[in-house]
């Protein structure tokens, strides 16, 4: 039966790793997966030997669970433990976090995603719970059936997420590890069930030599069930959008209410739609924005630079909020007002994104339509698009200042890290000019203006629409020699010399402003269509920039002086003259519409997060880190020491009285057995004291005064056995000592310190524990005969 559960432990491990393959493809790292099967592995080793005590199937569960939460704080959250081990309200509370991060950043990143502290948390002690109910009901409560629920579980969170093509490998994978554990725990069952597929018995000689028929049979219906599994789907063609169907998205026929956007670049027509000469207006829009040269129609933000161009990463989407979040990156000490919008589109025009000024606070939109919280944009699902539609859209006019801007502090590491990443085969020509051209500034703010003026001012480009947009890694470099294009050449280059130089950079796709009619309203055109950077600051956000000469508007606050009444350079994009300010700009006290939290706003840093301390250590709190480092560095030695221990009472805490014979001479008996099982010579209560000395002797190599020792204790043990009135024995202590000493001169070292430091007798502790839970719950038994208390486990 041992070895049975054993078997079956490994396997459930084994299973549970087998299905976690699937979630390999979401991040670029795999680095979570070697923890997790090791973290794994402790899990269903703590299982193994509660089992073998055995402790009741929910201590053993119990057992497990607190193992597992002080290896995941171990982890992750050392430095919040109580002596950074035990997971006290802190550590619970920085998993809290964690948890929090990790389901931003899983919103936030395309898949791979980069394998943050959050999502690291959540792939890991995903694994170990599936794991531990994976161990719980196959080998705990030996029910290997019920465990396939938590394995396809995980291989169906992963299937959903990704689409990269083997989504039937990770099945295959999956369903192998699952099988194991059926042909594990059921093979006389399978038997009965082989006959279906295999027919009678037809003697002896037919049959694989060496093999059960139960495992033969078994391995036969798991070949026909994943068959049945991996091929049908291809068979049944009307069957799509199923857990093995690559092409199954979020965005387009399904339910609704959440999925994913596909990586789908809008700029495929955007020079056609420049080149367009039929002008036709897209959008009518009414706008309660004072400068109306600000009025920015944003349809979608492009951060996933792979060399050959721009694109969206694939985000989550969620159902379209009432009130939006504050936008990254915005902070309390920026003047902003909210202002309202309302949009009528053509009906010709049919658009998968809604236009929207950024960053939006609430939008009133019929249809289908749903939240992509990273880009702050809505997309439509079940095939709703812009066609005809009139909405409604309360935005953020966002107005920092040059000083502001200059002084910006370091943006958080996870916004470095996705919005700076470019690929190892961009030109070095991009980073040279970028340097080139920046050389002298004293902060980002200062390289993006200067980024931003030599394409608009002094670098002598030409705005060109026949351009070819161009594909591959040469394609910015030779924008770069030929100086001409359009919006989307300005906008790729700027975006990378941006983040060439550390600056967060992405791109918007949208509508520039377009041209004011009599009645009050703005007409934006095809030709209207443009591309611009946005670059992140901290304490501001995503902030617009205008690299595009003769095209848009340039921002306030890249321009050292508004006030200039010198000549217009005919290169530089428009400059609306400033409407009259009131003398108190309204400001909005959040970023909801509804105003209901004041100082959302604020976009707390990580190092923000931390706190800083007041005046040092308490007293009692270095007391308390002492004990906790004691504590530590006694739990490895805890086995040596309660083998100290007990040698010394075996040896040494009984009287000398005529009634304290037997006691004293069958403790020393106890101890010499353990020193033997220590060193490899495990106890055989089947033997008596005399052949069991004998064992001792002849398996620990042991003669002359040690041999003797041990045989003269035995005859001690058997005169307290038989004897009427065994005679005082004198010595035992010193015998003990000598034959202790004597195996370990004949044991190799490694055994030596095994014995020394991880006793096989420590075990002992465990049964003494359950002995005594099982004492406790005989006695509660009694009590209340009614009672039904767990039994004790026996396989």
């Amino acid at each position: 039966m041992i070895s049975s559960l054993a078997r079956l432990t490994v396997r459930a491990w084994a299973a549970t790793l087998l299905a976690a393959c699937a979630l390999l493809p979401l991040v670029e790292s795999t680095l979570w997966m070697l923890q997790a099967a090791l973290l794994l592995g402790v899990q269903a080793g703590v299982g193994a030997a509660a089992r073998r005590v055995p402790l009741a199937r929910p201590l053993t569960v119990a057992a497990q669970v607190v193992v597992t939460l002080v290896l995941l704080t171990l982890m992750f959250a050392r430095e919040h433990a109580v002596a950074g081990l035990i997971p006290g309200p802190d550590a619970l509370r920085f998993f809290g976090q964690l948890l929090e991060q990790g389901g931003q950043d899983v919103n936030r990143y395309a898949i791979p995603a980069p394998l943050s502290d959050g999502i690291r948390l959540m792939l890991v002690g995903g694994v170990l719970v599936i794991g531990l109910l994976v161990d719980m009901l196959a080998v705990t409560f030996r029910s290997a059936a019920p465990a396939g629920l938590p394995l396809l579980a995980l291989y169906s969170v992963a299937a959903g997420l990704t689409d990269n093509g083997i989504e039937w490998l990770w099945f295959l994978l999956a369903a192998v590890g699952y099988l194991m554990l059926l042909l594990a725990e059921g093979r006389d069952r399978l038997s009965q069930w082989g006959r279906v597929f295999a027919g009678p018995p037809r003697g002896r000689s037919r049959e694989t030599p060496g093999a059960p028929a139960p495992a033969r049979f078994g391995h036969r219906i798991g070949v026909v069930a994943l068959g049945i599994a991996l091929v049908a789907p291809l068979a049944l063609p009307a069957m799509d959008g199923g857990l093995l169907d690559p092409n199954g998205r979020g965005v387009g026929a399904g339910v609704g209410g959440g999925g994913t956007i596909s990586a789908v670049n809008p700029l495929v027509s955007l020079r056609d739609s420049l080149n367009n000469d039929d002008d036709r207006a897209v959008f009518s829009v009414r706008t309660e924005m004072e400068n109306t040269s600000d009025l920015y129609l944003r349809i979608v933000s492009l951060d996933d630079f792979d060399g050959t161009t721009w694109k969206p990463s694939k985000r989550a989407i969620t159902q379209v909020p009432e009130g939006f979040p504050a936008p990254p990156g915005l902070g309390p000490d920026v003047e902003f007002t909210e202002v309202g919008t309302s949009v009528s589109v053509a009906k010709w025009y049919g658009q998968t994104w809604l236009p929207m000024p950024y960053p939006p606070s609430r939008v009133s939109v019929g249809g289908d339509w749903r939240y992509e919280p990273v880009g702050m944009t809505l997309v439509g699902d079940h095939g709703q698009n812009t066609r005809g539609l009139t909405y409604e859209v309360r935005s953020l006019d966002v107005r920092p200042t040059a000083e502001q801007l200059a002084k910006a502090p370091e943006p958080p590491a996870d916004v470095l890290r996705e919005y700076t990443e470019l690929p190892d085969s961009l030109p070095s020509l991009v980073h040279e000019t970028a340097r080139a051209v920046t050389d002298g500034a004293k902060s980002d703010y200062d390289r993006a203006v200067m980024l931003q003026d030599w394409f608009t001012l002094s670098g002598d480009f030409q705005y060109d629409t026949q351009v070819d947009v161009g594909s591959g890694s040469q394609a910015i470099a030779r924008f770069l020699k030929d100086k001409r294009g359009f919006c989307v050449h300005y906008s790729f280059a700027m975006a990378s010399m941006a983040r060439s130089l550390g600056i967060p950079a992405r791109i918007a796709v949208g509508f520039a402003p377009g041209t004011p009619q009599a009645d009050g309203t703005i007409s934006v055109a095809m030709r209207d269509a443009h591309a611009w950077p946005e670059l992140y600051f901290e304490g501001v956000g995503w902030t617009r920039f205008e690299p595009t000469p003769t095209r848009g508007s340039t921002p306030d606050y890249t321009v050292q002086d508004v006030e200039d009444n010198g000549p217009a350079d005919p290169a530089r994009p428009s400059q609306a003259a400033p409407a009259d300010p009131s003398a108190q700009p309204s400001r909005s006290t959040d970023c909801r519409a509804d105003g209901s939290d004041p100082g959302s706003c604020e976009s707390e840093s990580p190092q923000a997060a931390l706190d800083a301390g007041g005046d040092g250590p308490k007293w009692h709190v270095v007391l308390l880190w002492a004990l906790a480092g004691l504590l530590v560095l006694a739990l490895p030695l805890s086995p040596l020491l309660w083998r100290t221990r007990m040698r010394a009472v075996r040896l040494g805490g009984h009287g000398r009285a005529e009634e304290d014979v037997a006691p004293r001479v069958l403790a020393a008996w106890e101890e010499l057995t353990d020193t033997a099982w220590d060193h490899g010579i495990a106890p055989d209560e089947s033997l008596t004291p005399r052949g069991a000395a004998d064992r001792v002797v002849r398996t620990g190599g042991l003669d002359g005064d040690a041999a003797a020792s041990v045989r003269r204790l035995a005859g001690a043990v058997e005169q307290v056995l038989y004897a009427p009135r065994p005679r005082p024995a004198v010595g035992l202590a010193d015998d003990v000592r000598r034959a202790a000493a004597a195996l370990r001169d004949s044991a190799s070292r490694r055994a030596r310190l095994r014995a020394l430091l991880a006793p096989r007798s420590a075990v002992r502790v465990v049964w003494t524990v359950s002995d005594r839970w099982a004492a406790l719950r005989d006695r509660l038994v009694a009590l209340r005969p009614n009672w039904r208390l767990p039994t004790r486990q026996r396989g």
